[in-house]
């Protein structure tokens, strides 16, 4: 049973084929996993186990007649509870929604799963409306790290990558808007992608906007690349959604880095002061990539830091997505979301506007960088995992989360493509790599990202 849950969906969906075993046997171990990890790292808000063995029994039928409705039929897969997904209570963190609700529709990506024969194994946590880059909620506590239960999982997707990272499902899908996919994956140890903005459809539209992308949390690049293939589908149900990609992503991930043009940003110019551990991790990562046959460059991009202008789309977003709420319900908010909240709600169209100008500039900047190189590597995160709990860490002198995610939130802002992959360790606990790309080269992301996985670029920094 433990062996099933340390496979990734392309190695199940490989035993699917050739007999070795079913989707029953595999969905029983991944929910008794899950079962396991739960008291100590509270990933999920819920299990679905009936609806998983009764799709997962459909699913091996269909193995076993040869209709199988391709490689991710039968794959246990967890939804973060921003996703909707039918027939389960979408709370999103918060103690303000009703759960008795109709809960009769699926998000795009989850219908999209749902069609190719996915199982879902539950749905996982988040901080509240997903406002934060840690995973505690005043709904379902705190989420913990897989590697340091007195540590942060990160967020906002973090019981996503909790899960995938303890063998809880090898899939998982998380949503990102200032880095919620790609914290929580270097805090644990896991691989996240942003994809570039509406590659992948979202609906309900997120209150924070086009900063919102929804993205796979993996064991690797590849078992993304698979993902991807399935969700990376247009749905009518969102305006801004891009047309269909042009191939599919797991065919395109043999390329190399040869040849390919890689600045490598340490510190954004000196503006970010990295942890010693996570920079030598990062470093030896990159010399990786030099010895693959990348050309390599030390250079910074030129990203005077955006942080106030992003401070004022999410906490405009905050403010939006609380609007309706009464007085009762707006005490029961998480006391960070409601500070926010106020912030938001005292800046004018004006103020927005004006961030909207900081971020056209700054896609136009990026724009003109990625026509000299191919890639942008950096940390993903300037620390390790911090104390669970606390949305900054310990006298860092940070106000808000956005002070020790440096590297994630712009590339929201210009909606390019980012990923995180896992280098090495520091003191013990997980260090990622972030791979940007111009928009639109999600493939070239994910080829680069698996060039590292088939070179051994793994949490040991091997």
């Amino acid at each position: 049973m433990s062996e099933l849950t340390e496979l990734t969906a392309t190695r199940l969906a490989d035993g699917y084929r050739k007999g070795e075993f079913g989707p029953v046997e595999v969905t029983r171990a991944a929910l008794r996993r899950a079962e396991e990890i739960q008291p100590e790292v509270n990933a999920f808000v819920r299990l679905l186990a009936d609806d998983a063995l009764e799709r997962a029994a459909a699913s091996e039928e269909r193995w076993r007649r040869g209709e199988h409705l391709g490689p991710l039929d039968g794959v246990p897969v967890t939804v973060k509870d921003i996703l909707l997904l039918r027939g389960a209570p979408t709370l999103k963190g918060s103690r303000t929604i009703d759960p008795a609700g109709r809960w009769d529709e699926d998000a795009p990506s989850v219908a999209r799963l749902r069609e190719r024969g996915a199982v879902f194994l539950g749905k996982t946590t988040t901080p509240e409306f997903g406002w934060k880059g840690v995973t505690d909620s005043p709904l379902s506590g705190v989420t913990r790290n897989p590697h340091d239960p007195t540590r942060t999982a990160g967020g906002s997707s973090g019981g996503a990558a909790a899960a995938v990272a303890l063998g809880a499902g090898p899939l998982a899908l998380g949503t990102d808007g200032g880095g919620s996919v790609r914290i929580p994956a270097a805090f644990c140890g896991i691989f996240a992608l942003k994809p570039t903005y509406g590659r992948v459809p979202l609906y309900p539209a997120s209150a924070f906007g086009t900063l919102a992308h929804v993205g796979p949390m993996t064991r690797d690049a590849a078992d993304a690349a698979l993902l991807m293939d399935a969700i990376a589908a247009p749905d009518s149900r969102d305006w801004s959604g891009l047309p269909p990609a042009p191939g599919l992503f797991s065919e395109a991930l043999g390329g190399g880095v040869r040849g390919l043009r890689v600045a490598f940003s340490p510190s954004l110019g000196g503006q970010v002061r990295v942890d010693p551990g996570v920079a030598a991790a990062v470093r030896r990562a990159v010399e990786r990539l030099a010895g693959l046959g990348a050309y390599v460059e030390e250079t910074d991009p030129d990203l005077a830091d955006p942080v106030e202008a992003f401070h004022a789309l999410w906490f405009a977003g905050a403010a939006r997505v609380t609007q309706a709420l009464g007085r009762e319900q707006r005490e029961r908010l998480d006391p960070g979301l409601r500070e926010i909240c106020r912030a938001g709600g005292r800046l004018s169209a004006l103020d927005y506007l004006a961030a909207v100008d900081v971020r056209m500039d700054l896609g136009r900047r990026m724009g003109r960088f990625h026509e000299t190189y191919d890639l942008l590597v950096t940390p993903t995160l300037p620390v390790t995992a911090f104390e669970a709990g606390a949305e900054v860490p310990r006298g860092s002198g940070h106000r808000r989360w956005t002070g020790w995610t440096p590297f994630t939130y712009p590339f929201n802002m210009t909606q390019q493509p980012a990923a995180s992959v896992p280098v090495g360790l520091a003191d013990g606990l997980p260090v990622g790599l972030q791979l940007v790309a111009a928009r639109h080269r999600d493939g070239l992301v994910l080829r680069a990202a698996h060039a590292l996985y088939e070179a051994g670029v793994t949490l040991s920094g091997s």
